[in-house]
């Protein structure tokens, strides 16, 4: 490689991360902040992690509080994930509207339609990209799953 595609690189990662141009290494390091920890202490994540005007939400469940496992209903479990999910972004000072993509994992195809009544109602105006994927088990016997990326700035429109 020349020596001078060494920078170029480096400059198209940074980019690429969300992070300024031309500063050093510290700089970089604290472009990139960490969020509250997961109540589940038995979990190696972070609740989301900020790079930059980009906050990376890792998989967020629909626990109820008391019990620590997923309520029998399946509406409630959503309203409780989506509430997380809501709180998580708040915390780092974004918007629901804010996200741009969203993974739903979901053990149970067939209740899409009654996670959709409860997600929609979250969002004003244009809705993130979405997949919905089917998993075979989640953890604490929870029906969904969900990871998201949010941009600060707002929906890309195409």
């Amino acid at each position: 490689m020349s020596s001078s595609a060494g920078p170029f690189l480096l400059a198209v990662v940074a980019l690429a991360l969300g992070l300024p141009l031309g500063q050093g290494s510290a700089e970089r390091s604290a472009e990139r902040s960490y969020v509250a920890q997961l109540a589940t202490p038995t979990t190696a994540s972070s609740d989301a992690v900020r790079s930059g005007n980009t906050l990376y939400l890792a998989g967020h469940l629909g626990l109820d509080p008391a019990t620590g496992e997923a309520p029998a209903q399946a509406a409630d479990e959503a309203r409780l994930l989506m509430e997380s999910v809501a709180h998580t972004l708040a915390g780092a000072g974004f918007r629901m509207d804010d996200m741009v993509e969203v993974t739903v994992f979901s053990t149970d195809a067939t209740l899409n339609g009654t996670f959709n009544d409860v997600y929609q109602s979250y969002f004003h105006g244009r809705f993130p990209a979405r997949s919905y994927v089917g998993a075979t088990h989640l953890l604490h016997g929870a029906h969904f799953e969900v990871a998201a990326i949010a941009v600060r700035a707002g929906h890309l429109q195409l």
